[in-house]
This record gives C-alpha cells, structure tokens and sequence, in this order.
C-alpha cells in the first residue's frame, strides 16, 4: 500500500532530521561497502569444496567424526566467502550534501527534542482519534 501525501512528508522530516542529527552516524553507516575481497572470496569456496570431499570421505569411510570435521571445515569456507568485505579503518569522506546538512554540534538536541516532541503529539492524537493533517 503507497504511503499518503503526509506520511511521505512525514518520512522525509524524519530522513532530514535523521540527517541533520546524526551526520556521523550516517556517515559510517550509510553506504559504507568496502569492494569485494575476491582472494577471501576464492579463499572460502576452495574452503567449503574442500569440506564437502572431506564429508563425503567420511561417510564412505562410515566415519561421522571425518564427516563432522568436514561439515565444519565447509561451514566456515561459506562464512569467509559470504562474510562482508572489512574496511580499512579509515571512514569515508560525506558527501557534499552530508557536509551541508551536518550542523554545528551545539543545539542539535534541542532540535531533535523539538521533533520527537512533534512525533509523540502525532502520535498521541492518531490514538486519540483526532487524526493530524496539517
């Protein structure tokens, strides 16, 4: 179901003060995939190929202590393939548009009371039945 006319407003007031609020946090979090490492990703293939002939040994040799180690030894080749790329430390510059709406750090938590005050009155009213449009 598409979001209304306000709750779209609604959410972009949330995504700016998100913004406006916490730059730092977006900073790290937002878009922050690192390229793929291919050596880790060859690295834990190789690894859960291996662990596969490794359980496959064991249960021709009827041996579930080799097919253990090998369900083991293939689980982890699968985390290392599938595991997300590690950055280098170093985080990454904001965009212009990060930088702009980043403010200075004095007063941001008197906006940010100010907005979820906002929420809470909205929120309060929708329980109330009284639905706010403005």
């Amino acid at each position: 179901m598409p979001l209304s006319e306000h709750e779209q407003r609604l959410l972009e007031e949330m995504e700016r003060n998100l913004y406006h609020n916490d730059a730092d946090f977006v900073a790290t979090v937002g878009n922050n995939r690192g390229k793929p490492n291919y050596t880790l990703i060859v690295i834990g293939i190789l690894g859960a190929v291996l662990g596969v002939g490794v359980t496959v040994f064991g249960i021709i040799l009827r041996q579930p202590g080799i097919g253990i180690v090998g369900f083991i030894i293939m689980f982890a080749g699968a985390l290392v393939a599938i595991a997300p790329a590690r950055g280098s430390g170093i985080p990454r510059e904001p965009s212009a548009d990060e930088r702009a709406s980043a403010p200075s750090r004095s007063g941001s938590r008197s906006g940010q009371t100010g907005f979820m005050d906002r929420i809470n009155e909205r929120w309060e009213k929708r329980q109330d039945g009284q639905d706010d449009r403005s």
